[in-house]
């Protein structure tokens, strides 16, 4: 009886431990906002920063603490929010503690510049205090975006199928998008300004640019890496040239076809931004040009905060529609 108790003992103790450290991985995204969200109530701020009409920044803290409370709460029900819940706990804690950093930093001890660094209830202030104008940029901002990546992925996939499959079109376009492709799609700005007729055009088509070379060089990249056993199989059971195209090829070359489609969007977003500041009366990248000439940084930080906020959306949808299409993939490939 002794030896049975002593053999499970070690078992209960690890269990113990274990559960030990999953109660404090949960309860370190709790105290770090919680901590910040007191300090930045009770602490008194800098006389150098400019007052704000409500303390944003607690308030904001206090909002993601009830948020991430519910979520655990409904983890006790839901086995896949849990879970999700206890990976994301200590980057949710680690954000906070660096938000609450920076706030110090700005806000009650300024010891960095007024000026460029802004406290964090400032810039909070400007995102809840003129929505509708930041909302007409962004859907500015979406509307040129959409418009060149479309093309440019459709082009660009063409292209790379086109490439893939005719030794011809290899031969006569593959020198040409060596030497054009590379090109950085922002050094054509000056002929496009004078080749397009609005702004508007010339930025779709540098979005375009940017989207299309990536996605063409990687879709050929897959189809000419698929196995040719593949293609005779088809051929044997008598799959037709296009048969082969559609139902072989191109399903063997998704994975590539997606990670061009990854990079060239990357590449579009810095291709916005940058030719948002050419001329654009509205737009992200134009706000935050118009901002910094301003010197109001508070607007700046606002606007690259939304500029991180939607492109980490577009890749999140972008990852989903991948998992989606490539289910079959799921263990497989990893990237």
């Amino acid at each position: 009886m002794s030896q049975e108790i002593s053999a499970a003992a070690p078992y209960t103790l690890e269990e113990d431990r274990s559960q030990l450290h999953r109660f404090f991985r949960w309860l370190l995204p709790a105290v770090s906002a919680g901590a910040a969200a007191a300090a930045d109530l009770a602490l008194p701020r800098d006389l150098e920063q400019a007052p704000v009409e409500h303390p944003y920044f607690a308030w904001l803290l206090l909002l993601s603490l009830a948020l991430y409370l519910a979520a655990s709460a409904l983890g006790q029900k839901v086995p896949p929010v849990k879970a999700r819940v206890d990976h994301l706990a200590p980057l949710y804690a680690g954000i906070t503690l660096l938000l609450n950093l920076l706030n110090l930093l700005t806000a009650k001890l300024g010891l960095l510049p007024v000026l460029y660094f802004p406290a964090m209830d400032r810039v909070l202030a400007v995102l809840a205090g003129d929505p509708v104008y930041l909302l007409k940029c962004m859907a500015y901002s979406y509307r040129l975006l959409f418009l060149g990546w479309f093309f440019g992925a459709l082009v660009g996939i063409s292209t790379g199928i086109l490439l893939g499959f005719s030794k011809a079109a290899n031969y006569w376009i593959w020198p040409f998008i060596r030497s054009i492709g590379p090109i950085p799609s922002t050094a054509w700005i000056p002929l496009v300004l004078v080749a397009f007729p609005s702004v508007v055009s010339g930025s779709a088509f540098l979005i375009a640019l940017s989207v299309w070379f990536p996605t063409t060089v990687l879709t050929a990249s897959g189809i000419a890496n698929t196995r040719n056993s593949y293609f005779e199989v088809a051929a044997t059971l008598g799959a037709g040239r296009w048969y082969q195209i559609r139902k072989v090829g191109i399903p063997a070359a998704m994975p590539s076809v997606f990670l061009g489609l990854f990079n060239g969007t990357t590449a579009s977003f810095i291709t916005l931004v940058t030719a948002e500041m050419l001329g654009a009366k509205y737009g992200l990248g134009w706000y935050v040009n118009w901002q910094k000439e301003m010197m109001a940084y508070a607007n700046v930080y606002a606007g690259l905060i939304l500029i991180a906020v939607s492109f980490f959306l577009i890749i999140t949808g972008l990852f989903k529609i991948r998992d989606r299409i490539l289910v079959w993939q799921k263990g497989v490939i990893k990237w």
